[in-house]
């Protein structure tokens, strides 16, 4: 029977969950509360994920660089692209929850919800003032963000600065990625478990208007995402490689297909490798490179997600933001992404970071929950449609690509 369940793709069993879910909560109705602890469990596990999945991954991602002069002509052009698109991308999310206010119009009465986070209220000063861990360990038994990502920052820099004398701490920090990888993947299994009871409870309880919210949710991410390959990438493409954009994404379409089954980045990095190297004519030496550091850092689609759900809480509980808390959720969604790791569901993790940093509810991550892994293939197309544009935007602005092996040729 374990054998049989577990050959079936997670991704088919979590939408199997969801239209059981939404079935079951209509026919119980507010009986289906008498679930939810199933998904209060899931939610649970998730946020015990939070701290060491992001120290071990930001650790990781800045030690495999391995020699800082790799940033180089190369790397800080890859760098500075996957901040800039990142930056763009969170913003659109945060247009987008803006513009259409998915969250608004739902009745949350009838949520028993825990204590509320504290809205961000701080002055500038004490936001630069606090990013600096007085305790690293205090940061990590508190979850504080900003400061635990600087102190992964600065341990990630100091192990590549130390050389040999830091390999073994490199190798450490690898192995506590992959770790945590492993772990969470554990935690992702019960994906259909915490989806059903989930569904069953938003339906039961919140009736038509909550799914018709999650609904728009799911509909403004697939928007969000689109925009962001259309408009972001194929800029990039045909205004900075001035490569043909056809040819381009005929070259990736099967990164694309993996990634968007797989809803893994990680999973896709082999064959994002091989479309990039081998259909687009990127030097091996560039792509390994950029791919693998793409795969790590760059997720413009869970950025732009989590810009875009943290308004969904927001507008769900009537919780109001500033302008500030605006620019903390770029930074946050920005650097948060990162630590994703390119798992399934991590967004899912990342949300608490963000949620809680600005005052959303963290009841919003039940809330969403049940639909998160059908938005979550499109961002990690998303995401591996990135790193191949910034690889071979790269490349060409490098002279490290053969433009013969991927324009056709009526394009010569």
């Amino acid at each position: 029977m374990l054998g049989f369940w577990f050959r079936i793709p997670l991704w088919q069993r979590v939408i199997g969950a969801l239209v059981l879910g939404v079935l079951a909560g209509v026919f119980w109705g507010p009986d289906a509360t008498g679930i939810k602890w199933i998904g209060d469990f899931f939610i649970k596990a998730i946020k015990m994920l939070v701290v060491p999945l992001i120290f071990v991954s930001i650790v990781g991602g800045v030690a495999s660089i391995g020699d800082l002069r790799k940033l180089g002509a190369v790397g800080w052009r890859a760098f500075a692209l996957f901040i800039i698109t990142s930056q763009g991308a969170v913003w659109l999310g945060l247009a987008l929850g803006t513009l259409f206010a998915p969250g608004v119009g739902v009745d949350t009465s009838m949520i028993e919800r825990g204590p509320t986070p504290q809205p961000n209220d701080a002055t500038a000063i004490d936001m630069i003032l606090s990013i600096v861990p007085e305790s690293p360990v205090g940061v990590m038994a508190d979850a504080q963000v900003l400061p635990l990502i600087v102190f992964a920052l600065l341990v990630g820099i100091g192990t590549v600065m130390a050389g040999e004398e830091g390999g073994p701490v490199v190798r450490l920090f690898d192995s506590g990625a992959a770790v945590m990888q492993k772990v969470t993947s554990i935690v992702m299994e019960l994906t259909p478990f915490g989806v059903f009871a989930l569904m069953a409870w938003v339906a039961g309880t919140l009736g038509q208007d909550a799914l018709f919210a999650l609904a728009k949710l799911v509909a403004l991410n697939y928007l969000g995402c689109l925009l962001i390959i259309g408009l972001f990438y194929v800029s990039l493409i045909r205004l900075v490689a001035k490569l043909p954009i056809v040819d381009f994404f005929r070259g990736i379409v099967d990164a694309i297909a993996v990634a968007y089954s797989t809803a893994s980045s990680a999973a896709t990095l082999p064959v994002t490798l091989r479309c990039t190297q081998r259909n687009l004519g990127v030097s091996r030496s560039t792509s390994s490179f950029v791919v693998s550091l793409g795969a790590t850092i760059n997720m413009d689609g869970t950025a732009m997600y989590l810009g875009l759900a943290t308004l969904f809480g927001a507008g769900l509980f009537g919780i109001d933001l500033s302008m500030a808390d605006y620019v903390l959720i770029s930074v946050l969604a920005t650097v948060g992404s990162i630590g994703a790791a390119g798992i399934p569901g991590a967004g899912l993790i990342m949300m608490a970071l963000v949620f809680g940093a600005v005052g959303v509810p963290l009841e919003t991550i039940a809330f969403v929950a049940g639909v998160d892994r059908i938005m979550d293939m499109m961002r990690t197309a998303t995401n591996v449609t990135g790193d191949a544009t910034v690889t071979t935007t790269v490349a060409a602005l490098t002279g490290e690509i053969d433009r013969r092996e991927m324009i056709s040729a009526d394009d010569i």
